[in-house]
């Protein structure tokens, strides 16, 4: 019992130190990443972009941005974070091989978005269906 009471005294205001600065790492850097994300979707308001690409952008920044803090915060606390990089690499590919379908679809709905291929009301025909555009989106409601 001597032993443990004396490894706390030794250790506790080390960790209490570096649970603090994580803290403070990833309270500061959620509240700058979502700073940068508004400025983002403010530019591309601005410039015109669609807002459903606007939001679908947005959100993908803050993930990366709120990744790269979590990341930042755990290595404040002295973990090797370039294994969880790989973790993340690995998994990242794993999802990406798996939905492959799913992201090119979204990709081509982004494109079309972006391009203005058509616009709501108008009527094509796409792939052997003809129709009315009744909306455009990323995905299907």
């Amino acid at each position: 019992m001597d032993n443990i009471s004396a490894w706390f005294s030794q250790n506790a205001l080390d960790w209490g130190i570096k649970i603090t600065l994580a803290l403070a790492i990833f309270v500061i850097g959620k509240f700058f990443a979502r700073l940068i994300t508004n400025l983002l979707e403010k530019s591309m308001h601005r410039s015109g972009t669609d807002a459903m690409l606007v939001k679908f952008l947005g959100n993908i920044a803050y993930v990366i941005l709120l990744v790269a803090v979590v990341l930042a915060a755990v290595e404040s606390l002295g973990v090797n974070v370039i294994s969880l990089m790989v973790i993340l690499g690995a998994a990242g590919l794993a999802v990406g091989l798996a939905l492959k379908d799913s992201l090119s679809n979204i990709a081509a709905g982004m494109m079309i978005i972006i391009f203005r291929s058509f616009k709501i009301g108008d009527y094509i025909t796409a792939g052997g269906s003809s129709g009315t555009v009744d909306e455009i989106g990323l995905f299907a409601h």
